[in-house]
């Protein structure tokens, strides 16, 4: 089971010991994506394959800029409908509301394009807008997630290669600034603070006498 350690914060009450320990790639756009479940069978921006779950604020955002997108999508896909038609209802998202990203071939239908990514991330670089609240926050947290009262670990963070490639950074350190954008300062205080509790108390390793 996982162990939580307690936190002092608005919303969040506690969170998973494991990102603070376990490691990540930094760079997901230079790194070598494999499914472990599959024998390592390389699969590029494999976290992607099953679509997303978007604020409807962020839908809102990303049919904005629909024009920009559509012109980094492939022509086959830009003329879809990119969101499943059905609302749902969830408190832990801002507006209350979210729909799911279509999916188009073996990934998000925003992965079709000519180059690896998000096309709604490339979109935002290449017409110099700000993507933040429009890219969905489930993307730029992953492998963090939440739910109403835990910052957690998301469930597939292990099927994926960039879990286990050495010599990286933690999860929270990677995560850290989207942890900051999106829920605050108040929330990377206390973190840090669990943070530098859980690393004093991780072994030392000794150095080795030549």
């Amino acid at each position: 089971m996982p162990e939580y350690l307690p936190i002092q914060h608005p919303r969040f009450k506690k969170v998973q010991r494991d990102i603070f320990v376990a490691s990540l790639s930094p760079d997901c756009m230079s790194h070598n994506c494999a499914l472990r479940k599959e024998g390592d069978r390389v699969k590029l921006d494999a976290c992607c394959q099953y679509g997303v779950d978007v604020d409807i604020g962020e839908r809102d955002g990303i049919l904005q800029h629909a024009q920009q997108i559509a012109e980094i999508l492939n022509d086959e896909v830009a003329s879809l409908e990119w969101f499943e038609a059905e609302e749902k209802s969830d408190v832990d998202f801002p507006s209350g509301r979210y729909v799911r990203t279509k999916t188009h071939g073996e990934g998000c239908l925003f992965l079709q394009h000519d180059a690896r990514g998000c096309a709604i991330h490339r979109a935002s670089i290449e017409g110099g807008w700000d993507f933040h609240g429009i890219k969905p926050h489930v993307c730029r947290l992953f492998p963090i997630s939440y739910d109403s009262e835990s910052i957690v670990m998301s469930d597939d963070y292990p099927d994926y290669s960039c879990a286990v490639e050495p010599n990286t950074p933690s999860v929270y350190r990677v995560g850290r600034p989207d942890l900051l954008a999106i829920f605050g300062s108040e929330l990377v205080a206390q973190l840090d603070a669990v943070e530098a509790q859980v690393l004093a108390s991780e072994p030392k390793l000794l150095s080795v006498l030549r």
